[in-house]
């Protein structure tokens, strides 16, 4: 949970302690209109209800994406990870729609890519109109 309040917007929302193990919810807490949630759990290892599931992560394409505001907090989070040894694709200009990218590996081995240029926000308003 640290990590991802380190590197992207998100923060707790709730944790949750069950019979199985430990959880959380971390949500961006300025996204009250249309929150996204994601959710991280931890199963005891002699209670986890998937532990007849092989691991899985998302990568080395597969991945979650944040939209920065700036180019600059491309180039921030990208010099983070690389002082940390898990940046696995550096900052890169490419074509459009892709915009500035950069991908960094969290501690479950995900791609979790932070990028600026994508026309996320833009597209949403024209798609879907502007968040109220």
């Amino acid at each position: 949970m640290e990590w991802y309040e380190r590197y992207t917007p998100f923060r707790v929302l709730k944790h949750f302690v069950d019979d199985f193990g430990v959880s959380a919810w971390l949500a961006d807490p300025r996204d009250s209109a249309c929150p996204f949630v994601l959710a991280l759990s931890q199963f005891d290892p002699d209670k986890d209800p998937f532990h007849y599931a092989p691991p899985a992560v998302l990568g080395p394409y597969a991945h979650l994406g944040f939209e920065m505001n700036t180019p600059e907090e491309v180039d921030a989070v990208a010099a983070m990870a690389e002082e940390e040894g898990i940046l696995t694709y550096p900052v890169t200009q490419m074509s459009d729609p892709i915009g500035y990218i950069c991908f960094v590996e969290d501690p479950d081995g995900n791609t979790i890519e932070f990028s600026y240029g994508q026309g996320t926000y833009p597209i949403w308003d024209e798609e879907w109109g502007a968040a109220t």
